[in-house]
């Protein structure tokens, strides 16, 4: 290729993006900043090494998703064509791998055609082993111990490994579980014998064929000349050892990564293998890609100073030549409900003045459990949404089996809900049994509920003992309706969680699967404690469970499918690395929260979570709003939250506040008259705003009429915070929190008693409390 086809072919690149490109031999380290095309650096670095008569056939390109592999390789066969493209070794580690082992894995006794078990494969084999053993299964968890092995494989720990490790040995005598390493051993041997694999077996396997047989490890140095590895900083160490094997005799290895994005230690990746590369390999090309093409000046320069609050990190300089844009806007909401409710009214703001499509924004958040009051908040606002990575809030298994019970109490017919908790958790009732009682009761015209209230008088081929827990099933139930009779919709669902063994199922389970779960649980509690609060200002409201269970059903059976993929994104941040979107919501910008409370004992800890905030930042192209709350509801109790440290660590010229604090008035602990009189001279002092110095926490006028047209309850507090509503009348146009705009019907009472039946925009008519009611008047 002569110098004028090649500049034509690498013209789309800058001069930072294509020295790499060039790089033909040796070493290279390629650190690529957020937005800055290293995707683009490795598609044509592979394009122009086929280009300069590399055969594709040695050339490997290791990525961590299937979905970057599946873009990579079609931007190449744009590039020099699909029949050459093909021929490439490229995909996941895990695939690549696979393959590889398809090859030669007959080395180490294993079939070509091997199976590879999935993590509940894997699960169910270790239960079996365990029951088989007659081990106690509450002591040896076969979660817990499958992720164990997990964890050893990925370490390279293997079965004999394990029995000569003393420290090992002794954790698992002090934990009671001695017989960890038996149940270790035998899983190997059941695997082995059934010719399967497990995902970190496609690891530990090809390290031990590279290892313990030489000239498979030559074959296929001599095969990969060329050896590009995308996101190194996600490397575990299992990985880096397959790499630097294969790579050892050429040594023509490129990595591609930033350590500013390692996020992932709890999946074992090891930020070390990134920042020691230079070690590991002589005279490496170094190369930075620091010009950041996806976000504006004010997000690049805001997570740059967020980033340099690490101290262990490799030294670069993102930039941008995009435009000032807007400051990092950070709000502060008094509850999570609250917050759901300024982020849906700010992305409605938005779609409405600038006509946006959905799909311009996203939300991000640190915990699944988080996605509740922001999913709550955006169907009210008919705004269509997405979860990535997981199930709607309402969709998730344990809510709908809380969910369950609950329809169950106000409704005992409900055969859905009664067959998915009859025997969950487990208290031995059978499908057997559960197919008896569906046929009486579909012989009698009875609901099933019913045939188990009759079961005294009525043979049906139930044993004793299977009728004594199905009437021990009846009655827990009735004790649920007794409490419904008089309890609030929180009260009963705590209770129902509690007593029917739920809390404690997921309690007994160790596991992050089980952890979550209980966070979910948690969530649900929150929501029903939210809405039973705001039921309060309902003149007619009970608050009840009939109530909640009414509003969800409502809720969830939206139809939120409009016939395309313009919908809101709602994902954690681990799930957002790599994407962009013009607008992001990071939510739950708290202490306890994010950070999280389980990721601040060490240092590297805490520089991984801040890592995970770069992250979420840089995800936006065009705007970043920053959102925390006063309170945030934890098992039904509102707990005081305190803003992130993140918050004040950016430099205040990237931020603007929306909601700066109010001035701080001094209420004593005590009763004073114990003392005598209390000095009211200078009790009121401002209260510091993160990144505001004191004396500048008053808005400016522009910041006042901005706050006034996005969210004009910001402006003007609610009736509940001590504004007239005087002007309050017959016709009056009004904007509620919760329920949106609305006209005031009729107005009736006198004093604390005063209501106001108001007709909203979505159809509903309400009658509101005034005392408690948060009105603005928009027109009277």
């Amino acid at each position: 290729m002569n110098n004028s086809d090649q500049n034509t072919f690498l013209s789309v690149l800058n001069e930072a993006q294509k020295a790499p490109v060039l790089h033909k031999d040796g070493p290279l380290m390629v650190i690529a900043g957020a937005g800055s095309g290293k995707t683009r650096v490795l598609t044509y670095r592979i394009a122009h090494l086929m280009r300069q008569e590399v055969d594709p056939f040695n050339i490997l390109a290791l990525t961590f998703t299937n979905k970057a592999a599946r873009e990579m390789k079609k931007r190449i066969a744009e590039l020099v064509g699909g029949s050459e493209a093909k021929n490439l070794w490229m995909g996941t580690f895990h695939s690549v791998f696979a393959r590889l082992l398809r090859f030669d894995g007959d080395r180490l006794g294993y079939p070509s055609n091997f199976t590879i078990y999935d993590t509940q494969d894997s699960q169910r084999l270790i239960s079996s082993i365990i029951r088989e053993m007659g081990l106690d299964k509450d002591i040896y968890k076969y979660k817990q111990i499958q992720q164990r092995i997990s964890s050893y494989k990925n370490s390279l720990i293997t079965v004999k490994a394990y029995f000569q490790n003393p420290e090992l040995l002794e954790a698992d005598a002090m934990s009671k579980r001695p017989r960890l390493g038996e149940i270790y051993q035998n899983y190997v041997d059941r695997c082995f014998k059934a010719g399967a694999m497990d995902f970190d077996d496609l690891l530990l396997r090809t390290n031990e064929l590279l290892t313990r047989f030489p000239d498979v490890l030559m074959k296929y140095q001599d095969r990969f000349r060329y050896i590009l590895v995308d996101e190194y900083q996600d490397t575990n160490h299992s990985q880096y050892l397959i790499v630097r094997a294969l790579a050892d005799r050429y040594q023509n290895i490129c990595v591609v990564g930033d350590d500013a994005q390692s996020i992932y230690s709890f999946r074992g990746a090891n930020i070390d293998n990134i920042l020691n590369f230079q070690r590991d390999y002589d005279d490496v090309g170094m190369y930075r890609l620091e010009q950041n093409y996806r976000s504006t000046k004010n997000i690049v320069n805001a997570a740059n100073s967020i980033i340099a609050n690490n101290k262990n990190q490799l030294e670069k300089v993102v930039w941008t030549a995009n435009s000032e844009g807007n400051p990092i806007r950070i709000h502060r909401s008094p509850t999570d409900a609250e917050e759901g409710r300024y982020v849906a009214s700010s992305i409605f703001e938005h779609k409405m003045q600038q006509q946006l499509p959905n799909g311009s924004f996203a939300v991000l958040y640190r915990t699944n459990s988080q996605s509740r009051a922001i999913e709550d908040a955006l169907r009210k606002r008919d705004i269509p949404y997405r979860i990535y990575g997981g199930l709607s809030f309402y969709q998730r298994k344990e809510i709908k089996d809380v969910l369950a019970y609950l329809r169950l109490v106000i409704n005992p017919g409900d055969e859905e809900a009664l067959k998915r908790v009859i025997n969950y958790p487990a208290r031995g009732i059978g499908q057997a049994t559960v197919d008896k009682l569906v046929v009486a009761a579909n012989q009698t015209g009875k609901t099933v509920f019913e045939v188990m209230e009759s079961l005294g008088s009525t043979d049906i081929g139930i044993h004793a003992g299977g009728r004594r827990r199905l009437e021990d099933f009846v009655t827990m139930i009735k004790s649920y309706q007794v409490l419904d009779a008089t309890a609030d919709a929180f009260t009963l669902a705590e209770h129902v969680a509690k007593k029917s063994g739920l809390l404690q199922e997921f309690k007994k389970d160790g596991t992050p699967e089980g952890i979550a779960r209980m966070e979910n649980i948690e969530e649900l509690l929150n929501g029903i404690k939210d809405f039973v609060e705001g039921q309060k200002e309902i003149a007619d409201a009970r608050g009840d469970i009939s109530e909640f269970l009414e509003d969800v059903a409502l809720a969830t059976d939206l139809d939120m499918d409009k016939g395309d993929d313009d919908r809101v994104a709602l994902m954690t941040i681990h799930l957002a690395k790599g994407l962009e979107f013009p607008y992001v919501y990071i939510v739950g910008m708290e202490e306890d929260l994010f950070p999280s409370a389980m990721s601040m004992n060490t240092r590297s800890e805490l520089e991984e979570e801040r890592r995970l905030f770069y992250v979420a930042l840089t995800r936006a192209e065009t705007q970043a709003y920053l959102t925390y709350t006063q309170n945030r509801y934890r098992w039904g109790k509102l707990i005081d939250a305190e803003p992130s440290r993140f918050l004040q660590e950016i430099d205040e010229k990237y931020i603007e506040n929306l909601t700066p604090e109010d001035s701080y008035q001094f209420r004593p602990m005590l009763n004073a008259a114990i003392f005598g009189e209390v000095d009211k001279r200078n009790l009121r002092r401002e209260k510091p705003v993160a990144g505001k110095p004191p004396g500048q926490n008053q808005p400016t006028e522009k910041q006042l009429r901005r706050l006034r047209k996005i969210r004009p309850q910001l402006s003007q507090p609610s009736g509940s915070e001590g504004v007239s509503l005087e002007g309050l009348k017959e016709g009056s146009l009004v904007d509620h929190s919760r329920f949106g705009k609305g006209t005031v019907l009729k107005i009736e009472g006198i004093g604390n008693d005063k209501k106001a039946e108001i007709r909203f925009e979505r159809g509903d008519v309400k009658k509101l409390l005034l005392r408690f009611a948060k009105l603005q008047i928009l027109e009277s």
